[in-house]
């Protein structure tokens, strides 16, 4: 029977001399941070691309699936810019920060806001960063059991943000949300499924366009809406200002 000999222990390896050099901290979903913190960490990572303060919480964003973000995503992104190109003193941005409160920094997916000099309630601060509530949010959500329409829809209201859209991937619906008297209520569609901003007036969705691609048919209403008398009363209203 042969005899296997233990193999000798590895010599160990001698530590480099000095100081060891360390990284910067760590940002981790679940991490507990201040806003300031929270924000040093994430100018230190570059590699990340979207994180939050959710109440105090940090939540880094996962990897961002086709169908169910990045197209959405990208139609509403659309439909928000043709309006903010038709609306002098609106202006829409995409994944921009957003310090709403001492616990909460958010990067919502879309956002369109009223100018500052024009009477919006956000400014842009002196480092670039949005401070205060946009008028509209728009959070595209794998499902209702996201941030989005929990934690989120929560520091939205209560910061008065005055119109909050949830696109629902997997349920294919659209919740649109205004606030009234501090809390938010469902937008309910016109007589053809047609949502209708109050904050943004010719703003308007087909939502059931968005979940079948329809570009025409989110266009024609979008179009619909600017075309009335209420977006050319609200265009005199901000260059009146």
């Amino acid at each position: 029977m042969a005899v296997t000999h233990p193999r000798p222990a590895a010599e160990p390896v001698p530590a480099p001399s000095g100081r060891i050099r360390l990284g910067p901290p760590p940002l981790e979903s679940g991490d507990r941070l201040t806003r300031a913190e929270f924000e040093r960490r994430y100018e230190q990572h570059p590699e990340i691309k979207t994180a939050e303060l959710i109440e105090g919480s940090v939540r880094v964003a996962s990897p961002v699936r086709h169908e169910l973000h990045a197209k959405p995503h990208s139609i509403l992104n659309w439909w928000v810019t043709a309006y903010w190109m038709a609306t002098p003193g609106a202006e829409a941005g995409d994944n921009a920060t957003v310090r709403l409160d001492r616990e909460n920094e958010f990067q919502p997916d879309i956002l369109l806001r009223i100018d500052h000099s024009k009477g919006g309630a956000s400014l842009v601060a002196a480092d670039g960063y949005l401070e205060g509530p946009p008028e509209l949010v728009i959070e595209v959500a794998a499902s209702t059991a996201s941030y989005d329409l929990h934690q989120k829809l929560r520091v939205y209201q209560r910061n008065g943000v005055r119109e909050y859209i949830v696109a629902q991937a997997f349920e294919r619906r659209v919740d649109w949300f205004i606030l009234r008297d501090g809390v938010f209520e469902p937008l309910q569609p016109d007589e053809r499924g047609v949502l209708r901003s109050e904050a943004f007036p010719g703003l308007w969705l087909k939502a059931s366009a968005l979940w079948e691609g329809d570009l025409a048919a989110i266009l024609a209403a979008l179009q619909e809406g600017l075309a009335s008398p209420e977006h050319s009363a609200f265009v005199d209203q901000l260059n009146a200002v």
